[in-house]
């Protein structure tokens, strides 16, 4: 099961959040998938991928994109992304 906590960050407070849900099993090819869902939700522009933030997400569970990670500019300090599936 996939289960993954977004939370739009300003001036170090959660401005928005929303916590991702599927029930297929979590695979890192489907990672873009899953990001570009939450952030749809979010009603937010879409990070750019690299695979550092995969490697991060895998590491530690979570990982942090900066608005320098996204094409278009953005009105917040970061998007926090935690997997939170059990």
């Amino acid at each position: 099961m996939v289960r993954i906590w977004f939370k739009v960050i300003k001036d170090n407070k959660i401005q928005k959040q929303y916590v991702y849900e599927n029930d297929e099993k979590f695979t890192y090819s489907h990672f873009a998938d899953y990001i570009s869902a939450g952030c749809y939700q979010l009603d937010e522009a879409t990070p750019v991928i690299i695979r550092h933030h995969i490697m991060n997400f895998a590491k530690y569970n979570g990982v942090k994109f900066l608005p320098s990670d996204f094409v278009e500019s953005v009105s917040f300090d970061n998007l926090t992304i935690e997997n939170i599936a059990e």
